[in-house]
C-alpha cells in the first residue's frame, strides 16, 4: 500500500497476523550499582490492522520499547522478532534492509538530514532501498501532500517551522509500503486540530493492515488507539482498549483542557 487515504474497506486485514513480537525483553544498562533495567520483562504483541499507544512517565520505558521494536536495539535478554524474523540473529545489513523497507519511526528529535530538502529527506529511505529517483520524489511529494506540507517540499529543514518539520518526519515515517509504524510523540510539536489530521493518516494506514506503537503523553491522541498500553519503570502495567479523551488512568485523572496526567504513582492510584 502506498497511499492509505486510498482504502476505503478493511474487512479482509488479517489482524491476527503479528508484525512485531517481543517475548520477555529486558534491556539492561551499566554493570553493579549502575545497572538500570530500562525494560523488564515486557511481552508485547503489535497485530497487522492495529494501533497501540505507549503512555506513562518519562523514563518508564516508552522509547526504548520502540527503539527495540524497530531493530534500532538488541535486547539483553529475551527475544524481538518483525515479520516473524528474530532480530538478535540479524546481520547489520539485512537489518538495515528490513528497517528502510518495512519500518517507519517518527523520533522526538525527528532526525531529517539538514542538507536536504523535506522532499529529498522523505525519498531517502526509498532510494536507498533501489527505487529510482523520480518514483521516490513523486511518492514523497504525495506523502507530504497527505500531511499537509506539498508546498514546502522543497525547502530544507531549517528554512520551516518546527511543526512543519514535525510533518516532515512523519511523511518519511509513513513513505512506501511500511508494514510497521513506530512513533515517539510524534504530534508533540503540533496544535491539536494538526495533531488530530496526523493521527488520522497513521489511522487510515492501520486501517490498511500496517502496525503502529505511537507513544504519547496526550490521552486526547490515545483515544485513537486500539489498545493503550501503559508503562511505568520499564514494565507493562496496565493495558485497556481505546478510551475517550479524558478519563482516568492506573496514575491518576488527565485533565480536561491539557490533558496533563497528575503524578500519582501507580501504587496510589490503585
Amino acid at each position: 500500500m502506498t497511499d492509505a487515504d486510498d482504502v476505503t474497506d478493511t474487512a479482509d486485514v488479517d489482524r491476527s497476523e503479528v508484525l512485531v513480537r517481543l517475548e520477555d525483553v529486558r534491556r539492561i544498562h551499566g554493570e553493579g550499582v549502575n545497572r538500570v533495567a530500562a525494560l523488564d520483562g515486557v511481552t508485547l504483541h503489535v497485530h497487522s490492522g492495529e494501533l497501540i499507544a505507549l503512555m506513562g512517565p518519562s523514563g518508564s520505558g516508552k522509547s526504548t520499547l520502540l527503539h527495540l521494536a524497530g531493530g534500532l536495539d538488541v535486547p539483553t535478554t529475551g527475544t524481538v522478532s518483525v515479520l516473524g524474523i528474530p532480530v538478535s540473529g540479524m546481520s547489520r545489513t539485512r537489518l538495515a534492509a528490513l528497517r528502510r523497507r518495512w519500518v517507519g519511526y517518527v523520533f522526538q528529535d525527528l532526525n531529517l538530514v539538514s542538507t536536504l530538502t523535506l522532499a529529498e529527506n522523505v525519498a531517502l529511505p526509498l532510494e536507498l532501498d533501489g527505487m529510482s529517483r523520480q518514483r521516490a520524489r513523486d511518492l514523497a511529494l504525495l506523502t507530504l501532500d497527505r500531511v499537509g506540507v506539498a508546498h514546502l517540499a522543497d525547502r530544507f529543514p531549517e528554512d520551516v517551522s518546527g511543526g512543519q518539520r514535525q510533518r516532515g518526519a512523519i511523511a518519511r515515517a509513513l513513505v512506501g509500503d511500511r508494514r510497521i509504524l513506530l512513533a515517539d510523540e510524534p504530534t508533540g510539536a503540533l496544535d491539536s486540530a494538526t495533531g488530530d489530521e496526523v493521527m488520522g493518516v497513521i489511522r487510515a494506514l492501520v486501517d490498511g493492515g500496517a502496525g503502529a506503537v505511537v507513544a504519547t503523553h496526550d490521552p486526547r491522541l490515545a483515544s485513537w488507539a486500539d489498545r493503550v498500553v501503559f508503562m511505568q519503570d520499564g514494565r507493562i502495567r496496565d493495558v485497556t482498549s481505546a478510551v475517550a479523551s479524558t478519563t482516568s488512568w492506573p496514575w491518576g485523572t488527565a485533565n480536561e483542557d491539557t490533558g496533563e496526567i497528575a503524578a500519582v504513582t501507580i501504587d496510589d492510584a490503585r
